[in-house]
């Protein structure tokens, strides 16, 4: 909730906050906004609506006219599948309606394929403004290094496509050591069977384990494509949030503090197109 929230974020120095994709349920859509109308500390909501369906217009001319409404979050989650649906006409279309109400497009769960399929939606809504949620998170394997780094070139050169440099901190496996294998099923009825599993993901805190990763993300996306997230509460357990402000203060604290207010704040203001609604936020 906001106020749960405020108390762990304020004290931080954060003073506005744009919540993300609460669920699938298209009420969720509603709930959200009247949560976060009386708190002056949220700017805004990204939301969550299927642009496979046809009733999308209806629905986003609904929920745009609240301006805390700030876009939709479509990527690989709740079983939405973008790089399957960049073909379908039914929804360009939407994401086209999207960009006309002059909303965010925001995707989570990277993987090539995702990113892949982001170059592809801006080359059919050029005018769309995309936000790749997380991808320091995205660990791209010996085999698919070279495609990664191709597609980040790619989107290097696209000046509407943003990300956040959050879930820096994550669980990753040890180096050679091999994912667990999903259950196996058993003949004859009997229950599921797993493989023996590899080893624990470990979790790395501080920052120069990290640097690296931010080095070449910052390389591709340059000081205006990059956006502060906190991940809160997806990182508790993981990196709480004084955790994470302190990784990336000390990260940008080696920049310019020009760089550093595009980071925090400003690359926020122009993917979102949030309104300040308190007097300590910035405009």
């Amino acid at each position: 909730m906001p106020s749960m929230y405020a108390k762990i974020a304020r004290p931080l120095g954060i003073v506005g906050v744009i919540e993300v994709d609460a669920s699938p349920w298209l009420e969720d859509n509603l709930w959200v906004l009247e949560t976060i109308q009386p708190e002056p500390i949220m700017v805004g909501t990204v939301g969550n609506l299927n642009a496979e369906k046809p009733e999308f217009g209806e629905y986003l001319d609904r929920f745009a006219k609240n301006p805390l409404y700030r876009g939709i979050r479509y990527g690989n989650l709740w079983r939405y599948d973008l790089p399957k649906q960049t073909d379908n006409p039914l929804v360009i279309d939407n994401l086209k309606l999207l960009a006309q109400h002059d909303l965010v497009l925001e995707t989570a769960n990277q993987n090539i394929a995702l990113l892949q399929a982001a170059v592809r939606v801006n080359d059919k809504v050029p005018n769309l403004r995309i936000v790749l949620d997380h991808l320091p998170a995205f660990d791209p394997s010996p085999e698919n290094e070279a495609e990664y780094e191709a597609v980040l070139k790619e989107i290097s050169q696209r000046k509407n496509i943003w990300t956040k440099l959050s879930e820096i901190v994550h669980p990753v496996r040890p180096p050679g050591s091999a994912p667990s294998a999903p259950p196996v099923p058993a003949s004859g009825g009997q229950s599921a069977q797993s493989r023996p599993p590899g080893p624990p993901p470990v979790i790395v805190p501080g920052l120069a384990a990290h640097r690296e990763r931010l080095d070449m993300l910052m390389t591709y996306f340059g000081e205006d494509r990059v956006v502060f997230g906190s991940d809160w509460p997806n990182a508790v357990g993981v990196s709480e949030v004084p955790d994470t402000v302190a990784l990336v203060r000390e990260y940008f604290s080696g920049k310019s503090r020009a760089a550093a207010e595009k980071y925090f704040w400003k690359n926020s203001v122009a993917a979102y197109k949030w309104i300040k609604r308190a007097p300590e936020q910035p405009s």
